[in-house]
Parts: structure tokens; sequence; C-alpha cells
């Protein structure tokens, strides 16, 4: 994955106290499943905080970031976009041709929070459904990564974290990295 171009993860339309947890689960989801960057749009301090704590203490890479406007990000995007929405075309019937051209071209990835506006899908150069059923952003996201990285996202390896989860089959353990 590493010598792939980026894929960044533009959430769009936070808003506090109302998104911050589905806003926080972005990001994680955006960063454990392959994605290299999340910028938040809009005010979005807490979930920016919590995903980059994550970070330091588990591993990177991975950046976080917040913008005022997510405008000028999709404006100047140099690379393809794919516009995560229940309305878009069903991702079985694009994913290889969006796999083909992220070999050579950066992709932003945007999943939205509340009524996306139609600049955003007329921006994408793939509107495209996990289902086209009413369900998570989340969840939206998660398949999406997976079926870009074809499961590759899976045996990502993490460099400068604090800890480490230690795969087992019953209990938690976690441990200090070396």
């Amino acid at each position: 994955m590493q010598s792939e171009p980026p894929v960044w993860v533009l959430r769009l339309g936070h808003r506090p106290g109302r998104d911050e947890r589905m806003s926080t689960h972005v990001g994680l989801t955006a960063r454990a499943l392959g994605a290299d960057r999340v910028v938040f749009a809009g005010s979005a301090d807490g979930p920016q905080k919590t995903v980059s704590d994550i970070t330091g203490r588990f591993g990177g890479p991975f950046d976080v970031e917040a913008r005022e406007s997510y405008r000028p990000l999709l404006r100047e995007w140099d690379g393809q976009v794919v516009h995560l929405t229940m309305y878009g075309l069903p991702i079985e019937d694009c994913e290889s041709e969006i796999r083909a051209a992220h070999r050579s071209e950066p992709l932003l990835v945007v999943v939205g929070a509340e009524k996306v506006a139609g600049e955003v899908y007329d921006a994408a150069d793939w509107n495209i459904g996990i289902t086209n059923q009413p369900h998570s952003e989340v969840a939206s996201l998660a398949v999406f990564l997976d079926r870009l990285f074809e499961g590759r996202e899976l045996d990502r390896e993490w460099t400068d974290a604090e800890r480490t989860v230690v795969p087992q089959e019953r209990g938690k353990r976690v441990e200090r990295s070396e």
C-alpha cells in the first residue's frame, strides 16, 4: 500500500455536539483501514484531537487536520474524487475502475454528515453507493476502503506506536511497544 498514491478522507458537515462520535469514528476507520489522512470540514476539535491521540498511541503514519471549508480542497484536489452516497452507483460496478485510477493518482474519499450540496456530486469522479439503503457513513467508508485495498490494509505495518494490541482468542492484551 505504501507505494500507491495517497488516499485522503474528507468528512463533510461535522455538526459539533451532534456528530462528535460519528466524525471520530470516520477518522478512526480511515486510519485503521488504510487511508493516509482525514480532513474534517468545520469545527471538529474533539474528533481531531481523539484521532491524533489514537495515532500517537497506536502508531501511524496517519495525518489529521481540520479546515473551515471543504470547498477549496475539493476544488484544488489533484486526483480522483469518490463521494460515498446511498444515491450513487453500486460499488461492485465501479470498484475495478476506481482501483485502476488509484494506481496512478491520489484519491479523495468524501463522506457526508448532513445533506450534501449538489456541488459535491458534481465534483466527484464517482458517486458510489455501498448500498442504496440508509446506513452509516462509517460502514460505507469501511467497505469502500476494504474494496479499494482488496484486504491488504488489514496487514498494514504501524510505526512509532506507543502501544500494540496483541491478538488473542479471549481477553484484552495491550503492550508497550519497544
